[in-house]
């Protein structure tokens, strides 16, 4: 058995800081198979338990090694309906590939490339799983069209249930069409993901916003059985200090929502503009804070830091996220917390940071960030802060009954809410996550759905 992996090749580092083409470019069959091989077919595979989904994972790399790459990609859409993004943007080293027995001796069996492998081949020679889907007439709405809702609707449709995805936004496919650049996912392929859920019959409607165009009571109203909540967490984190309201300041959603779904990289031939100039820091180490930070050094940017409270091996980022970032330049300027924005005639100049210290370990495991009383300040053209996200209060303050905690997420039960017939996963009930943790509370929720329908 190969200990090492077979390493997926990338855009040179250089090149590819300039541009927003994809930066991984995926296995050939041969470089697939090579790696597949690595698997020891185990009998308790780890890797299966690991994944959020469930996908059988031994089972598609049987398949793909045999030549079948057909069934071995119905293999993973019987439990993964979007191999090709999770592929790309799943945490594996945390999940299969963490628990992937290989990995005790050698590195981890690739699961992550094998799957975008199998996907992107069953989207470019437009490989179909067929459904036999037995209609039963019953209605069932989905709220917000990310990774959950679009779980929870191929679940539910599978089922026979007729599907109505309800979006706020004018492109669906949430968090995956704006706040995840182009360089890590293509939205082409983000777009043909979703032509194959209404291939199957899931109806979709853009630019309705529950709680405002219409409400969770009036879906009721309108006959829907059930309906599930996927609206996300989208409401950005603020750091609470002075100065944060300067032009120049940006919170990562509005600043990814600008590139990534109103394009705003080209204009003036797109009509949102997005100005950051040359130097740029990015509050926050997570996986949105290295995508801000490399989506600025794309956008022209001549310094790009990040500045992070906590050391380097506490980032929460992905490691081959810190590594991409590294390699294109971006600057770590950790133990680094800031405390106040300083500015003139309200446009944004510097930044003023306490250095930190680590102490014992918090209710997280990793070392908390003490206070040093030793201060650094920065010149900035702008401010990118990327410390979190809960949801949105509209469907809170607009459903009776609907209750939620201190922080907005939604309480479940079994993924049912405080009100009878309406469910909710994903971020807007655990908080911002990842895309595969998302899907697994969706296609979770569908069959909960399903049991209380036929209950009733």
């Amino acid at each position: 058995m190969k200990l090492e992996k077979i390493h997926m090749r990338v855009q040179d580092e250089k090149e590819r800081s300039c541009n927003f083409e994809e930066v991984a470019l995926g296995y050939t069959l041969e470089e697939a198979k090579l790696e597949a091989s690595r698997c020891l077919d185990c009998k308790n595979p780890r890797c299966v338990a690991a994944c959020p989904v469930q996908v059988n994972i031994p089972g598609f790399i049987k398949y793909l090694l045999a030549d079948d790459i057909n069934s071995a990609y119905y293999q993973i859409y019987d439990d993964n309906i979007l191999p090709s993004i999770c592929g790309r943007v799943c945490p594996q080293e945390k999940q299969c590939e963490g628990a992937c027995i290989v990995g005790i001796k050698g590195e981890p069996v690739m699961i992550g490339a094998l799957e975008r492998y199998l996907g992107d081949y069953a989207l470019k020679n437009d490989i179909i799983m067929e459904q036999h889907i037995v209609e039963n007439g019953i209605k069932v709405a989905i709220v917000g069209s990310g990774p959950a809702g679009l779980a929870c609707a191929a679940g539910v449709r599978k089922m026979g249930y007729d599907v109505d995805i309800f979006e706020a936004l004018h492109e669906y496919g949430g968090v995956l069409k704006y706040g995840i650049p182009d360089f890590r996912l293509p939205k082409d392929i983000v777009e043909t993901e979703i032509n194959r859920l209404r291939d199957m019959g899931v109806r979709f409607h853009k630019n309705v916003i529950i709680g405002k165009s219409i409400t969770i009571d009036q879906l009721r109203d309108d006959g829907y059985e059930a309906i599930f909540i996927g609206s996300g967490a989208g409401l950005p984190s603020a750091l609470r200090v002075a100065g944060e309201n300067f032009s120049g300041v940006y919170y990562a959603n509005e600043f990814l929502t600008r590139v990534n779904l109103m394009k705003s990289h080209h204009f003036p031939q797109s009509a949102t503009p997005v100005k950051i100039g040359d130097n740029v820091a990015v509050v926050g180490g997570g996986n949105v804070a290295m995508d801000a930070a490399r989506t600025a050094k794309r956008l022209g940017a001549k310094n790009v830091f990040i500045l992070y409270r906590r050391d380097k091996t506490s980032l929460p980022a992905r490691l081959d996220e810190v590594y991409h970032a590294e390699e294109e330049g971006i600057d770590f300027r950790l133990l680094r917390n800031p405390v106040e924005f300083i500015g003139e005639n309200y446009i944004l100049k510097q930044v003023k940071c306490e250095v930190m210290e680590l102490g014992e370990p918090d209710a997280s495991g990793r070392r908390r960030p003490m206070p040093t009383n030793t201060f650094e300040t920065f010149d900035l053209d702008s401010c990118i802060i990327s410390i979190g996200q809960s949801p949105n209060p509209l469907l809170k303050d607009t459903t009776e009954g609907l209750e939620v905690n201190k922080w907005g997420g939604i309480i479940v039960n079994d993924h049912q809410t405080s009100i009878p017939g309406v469910f909710a996963g994903g971020d807007v009930v655990s908080g911002a996550a990842t895309v595969i943790l998302a899907m697994g509370a969706g296609k979770d929720a569908s069959v909960e759905i399903d049991k209380y329908i036929k209950s009733k």
